[in-house]
């Protein structure tokens, strides 16, 4: 624990936490839609946008939220128009993303590639003050949006009709949930890299809809568990001398599992509770006549 005395190191923690706090409360929306795997696709037009920032010599973060949220908003006026089902405008992010990136990177300066590497991997020790101020502010930005409209937004999550013949602004909350993904997996792709960061949206949902019950649980839950996830694979990571975004993910899976494993044992229990006791006796029998 030695390392945590270093600034970089405190600096990675930080960064770490916020982002398993704030990437399962968007997450929880998108599972509750049915778009676990949009992280994945919208990471991979980031990648085009941090291909963009390396061919023209510019921040890859800021052109990487750009063009990561004109995909994430092109894709969700795509599948409301109901031109291209949701399925295959996720797989025209993920091919079109990184086709782009790789040509951009390519043709870039950066022809070792190392840059890209942390962008796709995450390289939470060379995250600087800056960083950190940046991945807070959107982040604060993101947990905001998803707790102050959390009925509006559970309400489209549930149901798109329900939520439009009530009068809600359907296509604007598909757009805020859109630019929201786009931002969280651009802020999130220098702690667990591009590659990894729908996992960590993911995977502490999935954890907590062993346990719990109730949107508003599960949601509490979610974070807690990306919160501790985040934590302890930084610690680990430190002390193992591992990936630190990696790590993160397989703590998140370990929770997952052991909340599975305890979710079952838990039904058993109730169920041999509530189960009716059995007798050897033979039951009365009545006789008519």
């Amino acid at each position: 624990m030695e390392l945590f005395a270093y600034p970089f190191m405190l600096r990675a923690l930080a960064g770490a936490l916020i982002i398993g706090l704030a990437a399962p409360a968007l997450g929880i929306y998108l599972v509750q839609r049915r778009l676990s795997l949009i992280g994945d696709g919208i990471g991979h037009v980031a990648l085009t946008g941090v291909g963009v920032g390396l061919l023209t010599n510019n921040s890859p973060v800021l052109t990487a939220v750009v063009v990561a949220t004109i995909g994430a908003v092109g894709v969700e006026l795509i599948r409301e128009r109901g031109r291209t089902s949701g399925d295959l405008a996720l797989a025209l992010l993920f091919y079109g993303g990184i086709a782009g990136g790789v040509v951009l990177v390519g043709l870039s300066d950066d022809k070792g590639n190392s840059n890209l590497m942390q962008y796709l991997f995450g390289s939470l020790i060379t995250t600087s003050p800056q960083d950190i101020v940046v991945i807070g502010g959107l982040a604060a930005a993101v947990l905001a949006a998803m707790l102050l409209l959390r009925p509006a937004l559970f309400a489209l999550c549930n149901d798109e009709e329900y939520a439009r013949v009530s009068g809600l602004p359907v296509r604007t909350l598909n757009i805020l949930l859109a630019v929201t993904t786009a931002v969280t997996v651009t802020i999130a792709m220098r702690t667990v890299g591009l590659l990894l960061v729908s996992a960590l949206m993911v995977v502490p949902v999935a954890a907590a809809q062993q346990v719990t019950r109730g949107f508003r649980t599960t949601m509490a839950a979610a974070m807690l568990i990306g919160l501790a996830s985040a934590g302890l694979g930084v610690v680990v990571s430190a002390e193992a001398d591992t990936a630190p975004g990696a790590t993160t993910v397989l703590m998140a899976l370990v929770a997952f599992l052991g909340a599975t494993i305890g979710g079952m044992i838990r039904r058993n229990l109730r169920r041999r509770h509530n189960r009716p006791p059995v007798t050897t006796e033979p039951p009365d029998v009545v006789l008519h006549g």
